[in-house]
């Protein structure tokens, strides 16, 4: 039987050799079947690494984020099943975080295939580490909701859970949406509140920076728009 490796990408502009060790690197130059969340942007990393396979020998199948992939994973998994290993590859950092993989590991599991997690960046745990804020106890949010209303109601509950127990609250935006939301936690927050900005992680226009609300009030605004950020709110 084989395997399903969980593979690394980088997260931005930073070459793979800087953040990616060279042992998951290796394993990934040698899989010619993957399951990704998106193709182009897969086939262009396993290119910049040197795959030993061409192009147009690797079969990429992208997992479509909104619909229902079950019969598309199964017909992989009896693939896998007969001896293949397949990767399971993000459009950036670790698969099944933010992202359809996990749909994909939780099949391999019912169907007792063994999956291995390969080790590179992620930008909600790397965010977390150099925010100073509660790493012991924190909740991933994901996207926050789209509607105006909502999102102001969610990012007060957001902070009330933070007074209640003290866990630190991440999540993540759409980057053309980063200035948006990012008035918004000036405008609903309350002044003794953390936020940190960790913008464009492991790259070369990385900012990560930590400050109370007020704090935050008084200083020129982050260059943020367009650049992948995660948000962290704690105390």
């Amino acid at each position: 039987m084989g395997v399903v490796y969980l593979i690394p990408v980088t997260l931005g502009n930073s070459a793979p050799e800087d953040v990616i060790p060279n042992y998951a690197l290796q394993v990934t130059r040698n899989l010619d079947f993957f399951m990704v969340e998106n193709a182009k942007s897969a086939r262009a990393f396993l290119k910049s690494i040197n795959s030993v396979y061409t192009m147009a020998e690797i079969e990429v199948i992208q997992i479509d984020k909104h619909g229902d992939n079950k019969l598309q994973i199964a017909d992989a998994l009896k693939i896998v099943s007969s001896g293949k290993n397949l990767g399971i590859m993000s459009e950036s950092g670790m698969p099944s975080i933010a992202d359809p993989g996990s749909e994909v590991v939780r099949m391999a599991h019912q169907l007792d295939i063994d999956v291995i997690p390969l080790v590179g960046p992620s930008s909600i745990l790397l965010a977390l580490s150099a925010s100073g804020l509660n790493g012991q106890g924190f909740s991933f949010h994901g996207y926050l909701p789209k509607d105006k209303e909502e999102k102001r109601s969610k990012i007060k509950e957001l902070e009330m859970t933070i007074k209640k127990t003290g866990y630190t609250q991440i999540f993540i935006e759409t980057p053309y949406r980063n200035e948006g939301i990012w008035l918004e936690l000036l405008a609903q927050l309350s002044g003794e509140t953390r936020i940190c900005i960790a913008s464009g992680i492991t790259t070369s226009d990385q900012f990560i920076k930590t400050l109370k609300v007020l704090e935050w009030r008084q200083k020129t605004p982050p260059k943020i728009k367009d650049i992948p950020t995660v948000f962290l709110l704690g105390r």
